[in-house]
């Protein structure tokens, strides 16, 4: 039996549901029990992708079950607040993938470098990682991408392209994923939930020292989000920016799994 975990930042939920989608190789998925995969197992029900959900501390005992000739994905999605304490991300991040390690052949980290917290994850888990495979999202210069938009745009330096055409009028990236989730992402001290006017009037003071005054529309090209055209519009609405949009795709992350697929003989 061949187990290939997938620690996700659930942003990249739908390039994951993509890669599912689209890999005949796959036996069984496991999904980690948590907050974060309703609307991830929504859209795999969407897909008719078939999965089962167990907590973390299952999911060895699941394995052992299984049939030794099987092809097995578990997936973990965790939370994208986390990214608002880079110390509290990398901690979250290590502690699961030390779960993890105990029963996968490979884990595949679909996080960029993340404030530079996660750059040396490859190496830090090279002593205990206990013959486990561990990669993370890099481009085809063999970099580690900074993040989500750098990932789904195509790479480091397309990335830092984009940046400096938008200096005078910089822009806030906005993906279907991120132009459903940015209030999880909060870039102040309020939370939407607890205190939406607060939590939205800082929101603005942040952008607006920060200098935005566009939003960049980033096309993945993936259907899972619904309504991403409005989503975007009215974000944009409520921030008082202009609109325009930029390609991305699926060809990073494609690449990264295809690779560590490879690593572990799965064909």
């Amino acid at each position: 039996m061949t187990v290939l975990s997938i620690l996700a930042c659930k942003i990249l939920q739908d390039e994951l549901v993509w890669l599912l989608s689209n890999d005949p190789d796959i036996d069984n998925i496991l999904i980690v029990e948590n907050k974060n995969i309703s609307e991830f197992t929504e859209k795999l029900d969407e897909q008719y992708i078939p999965y089962e959900i167990l907590p973390l501390d299952q999911i060895s005992n699941k394995l052992e079950e299984s049939d030794e000739n099987k092809v097995t994905i578990v997936v973990n999605v965790l939370e994208v607040a986390l990214h608002m304490l880079l110390n509290k991300l990398k901690s979250e991040v290590y502690q699961n993938m030390r779960e993890m390690i105990t029963f996968s052949n490979g884990i595949l980290l679909l996080y960029g470098l993340c404030g530079n917290v996660l750059g040396n994850v490859e190496k830090d888990f090279s002593m205990e990682s206990d013959g486990c495979v561990i990669r993370i999202l890099k481009d085809n210069s063999g970099r580690i991408v900074d993040d989500c938009i750098a990932a789904t745009v195509g790479g480091c330096a397309k990335y830092f392209k984009l940046i400096s055409e938008n200096t005078k009028e910089p822009a806030f990236f906005l993906t279907p994923m991120f132009a459903t989730s940015w209030k999880e992402f909060p870039l102040t001290g309020y939370d939407f939930d607890s205190n939406p006017e607060e939590a939205l009037r800082l929101t603005k003071m942040v952008l607006g020292l920060a200098g935005y005054s566009r939003v960049a529309k980033v096309n993945t090209g993936l259907p899972y989000v619904k309504d991403f055209d409005g989503k975007v519009e009215e974000y944009a609405k409520l921030f008082g920016y202009s609109i325009f949009e930029i390609s991305g795709n699926q060809e990073i992350f494609e690449n990264c799994y295809q690779s560590i697929k490879s690593e572990l003989d799965i064909i």
